[in-house]
């Protein structure tokens, strides 16, 4: 990453990190627990996890310029490959020690394949998961990799457990008791591994976001969230409203409550799949 898309990616955010002037890195910038913590609210609350994409039957490039102009420079969010992609790019530009890992989802109860990209981030030695991209569930801080410990993050709450077959496995703790919603082997992920997975989960018609729309944004509050035609609106872990979109100013929802502007030549696919 230039130093002039990281300027970008940080006016974007509306935010600024000491020791970071004009995107150049300075000598007194030091990679801190706090600044990880700062940059991932802040693109958690400013670029949204979504795949219009996706389900628009378009792939998903790994490029890093094109994620960029993509995330960045235009009005829109995308899904773990893009965001969390986007994210690690920026540590790692940043002087983080930083590494891509894949995840299985358990959200089922039956865990998938290695099809969630994290980073995880070593600072002073210990060792954070970071995601900026799980949908509504996504942490909202980055969260130690130690197990049997539990981390507030804002107002949700998450463990670790160790599994003999998966490793890590991070859980939520909801009203009916803990949420399984990843696992960890820590395995070295590939660049070859993070495309098969990638292609995956954009074109498999098993995945689940070639068959639904699915977007979120994190709020000061909560959060905001679109599944299909339903948007529903939270505040910490209660429900506040939800709100079922209409065909006709469907898109004009989707760009006041996230900033996301769907490109036209895309727009008449999607709604013919979703009101059909």
């Amino acid at each position: 990453m230039t130093p002039n898309q990281l300027q970008q990616y940080l006016d974007k955010l509306d935010i600024t990190l000491c020791g970071v002037d004009s995107g150049v890195v300075r000598n007194t910038f030091l990679a801190s627990n706090a600044d990880l913590s700062k940059l991932q609210k802040a693109q958690h609350r400013t670029i949204p996890f979504e795949n219009f994409d996706v389900f628009a039957g378009d792939s998903i490039s790994l490029e890093s310029e094109v994620r960029f102009e993509k995330l960045v420079t235009h009005s829109r969010g995308g899904y773990c490959f893009e965001v969390n992609a986007l994210f690690l790019e920026v540590l790692k530009t940043l002087g983080y020690h930083v590494q891509p890992k894949l995840a299985r989802v358990h959200l089922s109860g039956t865990p998938s394949g290695r099809s969630h990209q994290v980073t995880l981030v070593t600072v002073s030695e210990e060792q954070w998961v970071v995601d900026v991209g799980f949908g509504s569930n996504t942490p909202r801080a980055p969260i130690k990799l130690v197990a049997n410990v539990e981390q507030q993050a804002d107002f949700q709450v998450f463990r670790f457990i160790e599994l003999e077959d998966f490793g890590y496995l991070l859980q939520r703790r909801v009203e009916e008791g803990w949420l399984d919603l990843y696992s960890l082997d820590l395995a070295f992920a590939a660049k070859g591994d993070i495309e098969h997975a990638n292609h995956y989960t954009s074109t498999s018609p098993n995945a689940v976001f070639t068959q639904s729309i699915t977007a979120a944004l994190a709020t000061a509050e909560g959060n905001v969230t679109l599944l299909d035609t339903t948007l529903r609106h939270r505040q910490g872990e209660q429900e506040t409203k939800v709100s079922e979109l209409d065909k006709h100013g469907y898109f004009d929802v989707v760009e006041r409550e996230f900033g996301i502007v769907v490109p036209e030549e895309k727009r008449a696919l999607i709604l013919a799949r979703l009101y059909s």
